[in-house]
Protein backbone atom coordinates (compact mmCIF):
# COMPACT_ATOMS: atom_id res chain seq x y z
CA UNK A 1 0.00 0.00 0.00
CA UNK A 2 1.73 3.36 -0.61
CA UNK A 3 1.62 6.37 1.67
CA UNK A 4 -1.18 7.92 -0.27
CA UNK A 5 -3.69 5.15 0.62
CA UNK A 6 -2.55 5.10 4.59
CA UNK A 7 -2.95 8.83 4.74
CA UNK A 8 -6.46 8.92 2.93
CA UNK A 9 -7.76 6.36 5.31
CA UNK A 10 -5.97 7.83 8.41
CA UNK A 11 -7.45 11.30 7.26
CA UNK A 12 -11.56 9.48 6.53
CA UNK A 13 -11.04 8.47 10.38
CA UNK A 14 -9.87 10.89 12.07
CA UNK A 15 -13.16 12.21 11.65
CA UNK A 16 -15.37 11.58 14.97
CA UNK A 17 -18.35 11.79 13.05
CA UNK A 18 -17.41 10.09 10.11
CA UNK A 19 -15.90 6.70 12.42
CA UNK A 20 -19.25 7.40 13.84
CA UNK A 21 -21.02 6.74 10.70
CA UNK A 22 -18.28 4.08 9.25
CA UNK A 23 -19.13 2.34 12.71
CA UNK A 24 -22.99 1.79 11.82
CA UNK A 25 -22.00 1.26 8.73
CA UNK A 26 -20.02 -1.10 9.40
CA UNK A 27 -22.50 -2.93 12.16
CA UNK A 28 -24.75 -3.81 9.38
CA UNK A 29 -24.80 -5.65 6.25
CA UNK A 30 -26.10 -3.17 4.66
CA UNK A 31 -27.81 0.30 4.98
CA UNK A 32 -29.05 3.44 3.73
CA UNK A 33 -28.20 7.10 3.88
CA UNK A 34 -31.74 8.28 5.35
CA UNK A 35 -31.29 4.92 7.87
CA UNK A 36 -28.21 6.33 8.96
CA UNK A 37 -29.05 10.01 9.11
CA UNK A 38 -32.28 8.73 11.36
CA UNK A 39 -31.02 9.43 15.20
CA UNK A 40 -28.04 10.89 14.30
CA UNK A 41 -28.35 14.73 14.65
CA UNK A 42 -26.75 14.73 11.44
CA UNK A 43 -28.52 16.59 8.15
CA UNK A 44 -28.24 13.72 5.33
CA UNK A 45 -25.89 15.59 2.87
CA UNK A 46 -23.60 15.88 5.88
CA UNK A 47 -24.07 11.87 5.86
CA UNK A 48 -23.83 11.92 2.34
CA UNK A 49 -20.54 13.75 2.41
CA UNK A 50 -19.15 11.75 4.77
CA UNK A 51 -20.03 8.83 2.84
CA UNK A 52 -18.42 10.08 -0.12
CA UNK A 53 -14.87 10.60 1.69
CA UNK A 54 -15.36 7.19 3.29
CA UNK A 55 -15.99 5.61 -0.22
CA UNK A 56 -12.72 7.56 -1.63
CA UNK A 57 -10.63 6.26 1.17
CA UNK A 58 -11.70 2.40 0.06
CA UNK A 59 -13.72 2.28 3.40
CA UNK A 60 -16.88 1.72 2.25
CA UNK A 61 -19.12 0.44 -1.24
CA UNK A 62 -21.95 1.48 -2.39
CA UNK A 63 -25.38 0.07 -4.34
CA UNK A 64 -27.55 1.87 -5.65
CA UNK A 65 -31.03 0.05 -6.31
CA UNK A 66 -33.99 1.79 -7.22
CA UNK A 67 -34.15 5.44 -5.24
CA UNK A 68 -31.85 4.12 -2.59
CA UNK A 69 -27.80 3.25 -2.40
CA UNK A 70 -27.16 0.74 0.04
CA UNK A 71 -23.77 0.92 1.56
CA UNK A 72 -21.69 -1.65 3.07
CA UNK A 73 -18.25 -1.60 4.97
CA UNK A 74 -15.52 -2.63 3.03
CA UNK A 75 -12.94 -4.33 5.67
CA UNK A 76 -9.94 -4.32 3.17
CA UNK A 77 -10.06 -0.93 3.13
CA UNK A 78 -8.73 -1.27 6.84
CA UNK A 79 -5.19 -3.07 5.64
CA UNK A 80 -3.18 0.06 5.12
CA UNK A 81 -4.06 1.19 8.77
CA UNK A 82 -3.51 -2.83 10.17
CA UNK A 83 -0.23 -3.05 8.42
CA UNK A 84 1.06 0.29 9.39
CA UNK A 85 -0.19 -0.55 13.27
CA UNK A 86 1.44 -4.13 12.95
CA UNK A 87 5.11 -2.43 12.60
CA UNK A 88 3.94 -0.85 16.40
CA UNK A 89 2.49 -3.90 17.69
CA UNK A 90 6.35 -5.06 17.38
CA UNK A 91 7.67 -2.14 18.80
CA UNK A 92 5.28 -2.55 22.27
CA UNK A 93 5.94 -5.98 22.26
CA UNK A 94 9.80 -5.45 22.56
CA UNK A 95 9.08 -2.43 25.10
CA UNK A 96 7.05 -4.90 27.38
CA UNK A 97 9.60 -7.39 27.10
CA UNK A 98 12.17 -5.35 28.31
CA UNK A 99 9.98 -4.29 30.92
CA UNK A 100 9.17 -7.65 32.42
CA UNK A 101 12.69 -8.12 32.44
CA UNK A 102 13.45 -4.95 34.62
CA UNK A 103 10.62 -5.87 36.92
CA UNK A 104 11.89 -8.93 37.25
CA UNK A 105 15.72 -7.78 38.33
CA UNK A 106 13.92 -4.72 40.24
CA UNK A 107 12.19 -7.30 42.76
CA UNK A 108 12.98 -10.89 41.77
Amino acid sequence: MTEATIDAVMRALADPTRRAVFERVASSEEITVVELTRGSGVTQGAISQHLKSLKQAGLVADRPEGRNVYYRAQPAGLAPLVDWMSHYGFFWRERFASLRTLLKDIDP
